[in-house]
């Protein structure tokens, strides 16, 4: 999620080392891979999966995966593909992973940086696919793309909340939900783990539908409040926040714009008086530092849910595509059922 340049910092030294290839056909380019012994005697492979409107052939399972950010990474961790991976790129500020699901996974894999993920460390990773997304790691302007990626015999796959639409640079291709379930369907597959992908797909599916069950009947409006002080940066109707509010029994005030993450006016949100504000909690402002800006901007002083203080906080990983937005979902339910009627 985020701006372009969110994630985009540090610089490793280029590698003069062989990459490990992953076999990938995209977008009708095939890369010949190097068959180790584990992918010549497996019956599963190729496999062909569909990645934001292209097929991508996969000739062996990767061995070593590089994820970019959080929610991507955690994917790779609850498919138990930890001994899959050779490391993650992510800041620092997404939380205490020592208390998340996946903190032995976490534990057995590399932090290879806190900054962005750059040709360089790829090279340096021995990488054979990463694992990133449009805003999420890709990069136009650096090459860091699938095709960049391709050319230097890397795979790449590409999230499925981040797939851009066509329409320039907006991004989302189905419902946000969806998108989580495509994925883990597609790494199962990718990874020769389907049973354990169809296990968490039904489990997800089974929270989601007890959250509905038990949210309210009247369903209030919301914004959310990702950062921005001149203009505030929200969710559209293909980023995760539009399924964990809608799903938790709410109305995203902002899901009739066509894109994920984007830009609106303060003028949009005072005109739609959400009834409740929940705020993206991460890097360096603090939720309650966001809470108080929010509290304290006199546009906003006769909105519904700053007059009333209903501001609910979820961390970032809740709301960008993760195995954690169904948790969302379920406590974003029990708030919403405690804001009364207008």
């Amino acid at each position: 999620m985020r701006t372009d340049t969110l994630f985009t910092h540090p610089r490793r030294t280029l590698a003069a080392t062989a990459v490990l290839a992953l076999g990938l056909t995209a977008c009708g380019a095939e890369v010949t891979p190097s068959v180790s012994a584990e992918s010549a005697s497996s019956a599963h492979y190729p496999v062909t999966v569909d990645n934001c409107g292209s097929p991508q052939t996969y000739h062996h399972r990767p061995a070593r995966v590089v994820t970019n950010d959080i929610g991507i990474t955690e994917l790779m961790l609850s498919l138990g593909l930890a001994d899959r991976m050779a490391g993650y790129v992510m800041p620092d500020e997404k939380g205490d992973l020592a208390k998340v699901p996946w903190a032995a996974e976490y534990d057995r894999t590399r932090w290879l940086s806190k900054k962005e993920i750059t040709k360089e460390l790829v090279l340096d990773a021995r990488a054979d696919l990463v694992f990133a997304g449009w805003n999420y790691g890709w990069n136009d302007t650096a090459g860091l793309t699938p095709e960049g990626l391709g050319k230097l015999g890397v795979g790449a796959y590409t999230l499925t909340e981040s797939c851009r639409n066509g329409k320039e640079k907006a991004r989302g291709v189905m419902p946000p939900l969806d998108a989580l379930y495509a994925d883990l369907a597609n790494l199962g597959k990718i990874f020769d783990v389907e049973p354990k992908a169809q296990q968490l797909i039904g489990e997800f599916k089974a929270e989601v539908a007890r959250a509905e069950a038990g949210a309210p009947a009247r369903r209030p409006s919301v914004f959310l409040y990702d950062s921005g002080q001149d203009k505030p940066f929200t969710s559209g109707r293909f980023a995760a926040p539009e399924q964990v509010i809608g799903k938790a029994g709410g109305r995203n005030v902002m899901g009739d714009l066509d894109d994920s993450w984007t830009t609106v006016g303060w003028e949009s949100v005072v005109a739609r008086d959400p009834e409740v504000i929940v705020i993206n909690n991460y890097g360096e402002t603090s939720a309650e530092a966001k809470r108080q800006f929010l509290k304290s901007y006199p546009a906003l002083a006769d909105v519904s849910a700053v007059r009333n203080d209903r501001i609910f906080v979820l961390d970032y990983v809740d709301l960008v595509e993760s195995p954690r937005n169904p948790s969302a979902i379920t406590r974003l339910a029990a708030y919403l059922r405690t804001v009364p009627a207008p």
